[in-house]
C-alpha cells in the first residue's frame, strides 16, 4: 500500500539494543547471586549452559563502551532477581544492587537510556521450590523485589518492563523451564501461574505510578500476526482463534483488564480456567500501562484442527509445537523464506504486526526484541581485522526497519527499536552457536577461548542507521 505522506520517526527515537540478565551475564554464583530456575534447568544436549555466557557481569564497561560507539540511545537488559534477593525475599544482596548501580551510572555516563526488565524467565529457585508463580505468595515476594529496584535506581531509569514474554512462558512452559510436568494438570496449573502473573505486573505498573510518577513502565510480550492457511474459512476462524490465545489474551488484559472473550472460551473448553478470588478483577482493571512493548521474529500460520490429537506443526523452533486439538494446528507458509533455523522471514508480517497492535490499543509501541540468529563465523576482512561479514544480518534488519518506517507512514505510534541482541549471548536453546548480537563474542559452546569482542559488518551498519536516523539503510 502507497502512502503520500512521509511521517518522521518520533523525536528523540531510541534506537537500541537488548540482552537478558541470564543470557548475557554469567557469574551464576558470583557476589552473592542466588540460584534461579534457569541456573538449574535441563539444557540441550551438545549447548552451553548459562554460568559463563559472554561475562558481561565483568566486562560491562568495555561493553557499554562499544554500545556507545554503536551510538545507541537506549540498552534494554533485565535485572536478575537472585542478585537483588538471592532466594526471592529476605535480605538484599548488596553487591547485587552495587552491581545493577554501576551498569546504570556507566550507561548514563555515555548518555545511554537505561530501559529495564524487572523479569526475564529467571525466577528464583527458592521460589520455584515453594510453588513459583502458582503460589499467590511469589505475587507479594515480586512486588517486595520490585519495590526495592524501584527505591534504587528508579532515580535513573526512566522505562520499566513488567515481564518479558509471559505469553510464551504459558504457551511453551515446558520448552522454558517453567512447567512442572509431575502435575495432574500442568496446563490448568500454568494458567494459574498466569493469571496470578497478571495480578503481579498489574500491582507493578500501580507501584511504578506510585512511587516513580514520572517514569513509563509497559508489558513486553511476544506478538506476531496469524495467518491462515489458506481462504477457506475454518482456517480464518482457526486464526482468528489463535491470535485470541496467543497475543490478545495477555494484551486485553495489561490494557483493559479483563479476559478475551474467546481466550477464555478455549480454557473453559479445556478446563483451565483459572481461580479468581475477590479483588482480583479490580487490580487488573486498573492498571493499564503507559506503553506497549513487544518481541517479534516471525509470523505464525495456521490452519483448522482435524479435531484429533494435536499435530507438531512448524513454529519456528523445534522445541516449541502449535497446535490445539479442535481448534488450530501449525502450518508452513510457503511465500516465505526460512533461516538456518527454520524461522519464517516475514518483515511484512512485522508491519502488520505494528498495526494490529496499535489499532487495538492506541498506546505508543516499542520493539524491544527482533533480529536474526545465524552460525557466525569470524574472519579477517581485507584490512587484515577479525570480524564478521554477516550480511544476511543486516538484511534482515534493514527490511524490518523499512516496514517499520512504513508503518508509521500509516500512523503507528512507534518510539524505540531493540534489535535482540547488543551482543552475543547464549540462546536460551541452542546456546552461543546461533549468534544474534552486533558484537561477536569469542567463544564457542564448551571453550571460552579468550572472550575477547569483535565488532561485526552489521555493528557498522546499525551505526549508520543510528546516525541517520534510519535514512541510510
Amino acid at each position: 500500500m502507497l502512502n503520500p505522506k512521509s511521517r518522521q520517526l518520533t523525536p528523540h527515537f531510541l534506537w537500541g539494543a537488548s540482552t537478558s540478565a541470564y543470557q548475557v551475564e554469567g557469574a551464576w554464583d558470583k557476589d552473592g547471586k542466588g540460584l534461579s530456575v534457569i541456573d538449574l534447568a535441563n539444557h540441550t544436549e551438545g549447548v552451553t549452559d548459562f554460568k559463563v555466557c559472554s561475562d558481561h557481569y565483568h566486562r560491562y564497561k568495555e561493553d557499554i563502551k562499544l554500545f556507545a560507539e554503536l551510538g545507541l540511545k537506549t540498552y534494554r537488559f533485565s535485572i536478575s532477581w537472585t542478585r537483588i534477593y538471592p532466594t526471592g525475599r529476605g535480605d538484599i544482596n548488596k553487591a547485587g544492587i552495587a552491581f545493577y548501580d554501576s551498569l546504570i551510572n556507566e550507561l548514563l555516563n555515555y548518555g545511554i537510556e537505561p530501559f529495564v526488565t524487572l523479569y526475564h524467565f529467571d525466577l528464583p529457585q527458592a521460589l520455584a521450590e515453594q510453588g513459583g508463580w502458582g503460589n499467590r505468595e511469589t505475587i507479594d515476594a515480586f512486588i517486595e523485589y520490585v519495590r526495592t529496584v524501584f527505591n534504587h535506581f528508579g532515580d535513573r531509569v526512566k522505562f520499566w518492563l513488567t515481564i518479558n514474554e509471559q505469553n510464551m512462558m504459558i504457551l511453551h512452559g515446558n520448552a522454558l523451564g517453567t512447567q512442572d510436568t509431575s502435575l495432574a494438570d500442568p496446563m490448568k496449573a500454568l494458567y494459574q501461574e498466569n493469571h496470578h502473573m497478571l495480578l503481579a505486573q498489574a500491582q507493578v505498573v500501580k507501584l511504578c505510578r506510585q512511587v516513580l510518577p514520572t517514569a513509563k513502565i509497559g508489558p513486553a510480550p511476544n506478538i506476531v500476526s496469524i495467518y491462515p492457511a489458506s481462504s477457506h474459512p475454518e482456517d480464518i476462524l482457526a486464526a482468528n482463534t489463535y491470535s485470541a490465545i496467543r497475543n490478545w489474551l495477555y494484551l486485553d488484559m495489561a490494557v483493559f483488564g479483563r479476559y478475551n472473550t474467546i481466550a477464555w472460551n478455549f480454557l473453559e473448553c479445556r478446563g483451565w480456567t483459572p481461580t479468581i478470588e475477590k479483588g482480583d478483577m479490580e487490580i487488573l482493571a486498573n492498571a493499564a500501562p503507559d506503553f506497549i512493548a513487544f518481541n517479534y521474529y516471525t509470523s505464525q500460520t495456521v490452519t483448522r484442527s482435524s479435531g484429533e490429537e494435536v499435530e507438531k506443526g512448524h513454529t519456528g523452533d523445534q522445541h516449541l509445537t502449535v497446535g490445539e486439538s479442535g481448534f488450530y494446528t501449525a502450518s508452513r507458509n510457503t511465500h516465505l523464506k526460512v533461516n538456518e533455523f527454520g524461522w519464517e522471514v516475514d518483515p511484512v508480517g512485522f508491519r502488520m504486526t505494528l498495526r494490529e497492535i496499535y489499532d487495538r490499543y492506541q498506546l505508543p509501541l516499542i520493539v524491544t526484541e527482533n533480529g536474526l540468529g545465524a552460525f557466525d563465523e569470524l574472519v579477517k576482512d581485507e584490512q587484515g581485522n577479525l570480524s564478521v561479514e554477516d550480511n544476511y544480518r543486516i538484511d534482515f534488519l534493514r527490511q524490518h526497519i523499512e516496514q517499520m518506517r512504513l508503518a508509521t507512514e500509516e500512523g503507528v505510534e512507534v518510539f524505540g527499536f531493540c534489535p535482540w541482541s547488543a551482543i552475543d549471548l547464549v540462546s536460551t536453546h541452542q546456546g552461543c552457536s546461533k549468534r544474534y548480537g552486533f558484537i561477536y563474542v569469542n567463544r564457542d559452546e564448551f571453550d571460552l577461548k579468550d572472550l575477547a569482542r569483535y565488532c561485526k559488518k552489521s555493528f557498522y551498519w546499525y551505526q549508520q542507521v543510528i546516525s541517520t536516523e534510519a535514512k541510510e539503510l
